[in-house]
């Protein structure tokens, strides 16, 4: 993937200790050191499982962000899938890699047989969830903690 006319970005999973390890840190940095909403750690049982990739964004060859995408039931991978952890590092965020990321994990789920991708996502990027095509299908609620907006897209046309 390309981005704007300065800045390369490609997105692609994570494969290899030395990619989760870059993935993982950046999650770190955001979710538990920006964004304190992880007191130690984001990691649960979906880092584990076999089923979830994880995805690393990267802007003119530097690590830069990250998304997490899974099936819901590792059994059916033809059903829904989850996207999470969708983080930018903070120098990187003007580099427009949130976008391309979001699409990555669309695009994968929709490849690997997925019919819908849903995510929680904060209230203050409902607008941008939007514009890539996912529509709100709840009330606000919490998750892990802090106010979300249950959204989803449709995988099978995408």
């Amino acid at each position: 993937m390309t981005g704007n006319d300065t800045h390369s970005v490609e997105c692609r999973v994570a494969s290899g200790d030395a990619d989760l390890a870059l993935h993982h840190g950046i999650r770190l940095a955001v979710f538990v050191r920006e964004q304190r909403v992880f007191e130690h750690s984001d990691h649960d049982s979906h880092d584990q499982a076999a089923s979830t990739l994880h995805v690393l964004g990267l802007v003119d060859g530097k690590p830069a962000g990250t998304v997490r995408i899974f099936p819901l039931d590792p059994a059916d991978p033809l059903g829904d899938w989850q996207g999470d952890r969708l983080a930018v590092l903070p120098e990187f965020r003007a580099r427009m890699l949130g976008a391309p990321l979001v699409r990555f994990a669309v695009q994968t789920a929709a490849v690997l047989g997925g019919s819908r991708m849903i995510a929680h996502v904060q209230p203050a990027n409902r607008t941008f969830f939007r514009r890539l095509g996912w529509r709100q299908i709840g009330e606000p609620e919490l998750y892990v903690g802090i106010p979300h907006l249950p959204m989803d897209i449709e995988l099978g046309m995408r």
